[in-house]
């Protein structure tokens, strides 16, 4: 069963998010460590969290695995990216695994 892993960055008045580094040194550092597990992968920037609202989360990483030894893997050598977050925010992400239905 192929099983998903989002990261998700949620906006407070008190964080910040450097998109620059995000995606030249962050994303790139998740190839290197977990890229071999991940079977795909979609970075969202938030715009907006409605029609007249502001968006509540910086970003949204969404990571795909074609099983549960994958997802396991990839975390196991997430180390080295988990440790990489403070050098873009300062916010205190959010993580959702689940299973791919559609």
């Amino acid at each position: 069963m192929a099983l998903s892993l989002q990261v998700i960055y949620p906006i407070t008045d008190e964080t910040h998010f450097d998109y620059d580094y995000y995606l030249g040194t962050h994303m790139p550092m998740v190839g290197e460590h977990m890229g071999a597990h991940i079977a795909s992968v979609l970075v969202t920037k938030g715009l907006a969290s409605g029609p007249d609202a502001p968006p509540q989360s910086y970003a949204v990483a969404t990571m795909t695995f074609a099983d549960k030894s994958a997802l396991d893997a990839a975390l196991g050598a997430s180390g080295p990216v988990v440790a990489d977050i403070a050098n873009f925010t300062n916010t205190q992400p959010q993580m959702l695994i689940g299973e791919v239905i559609a």
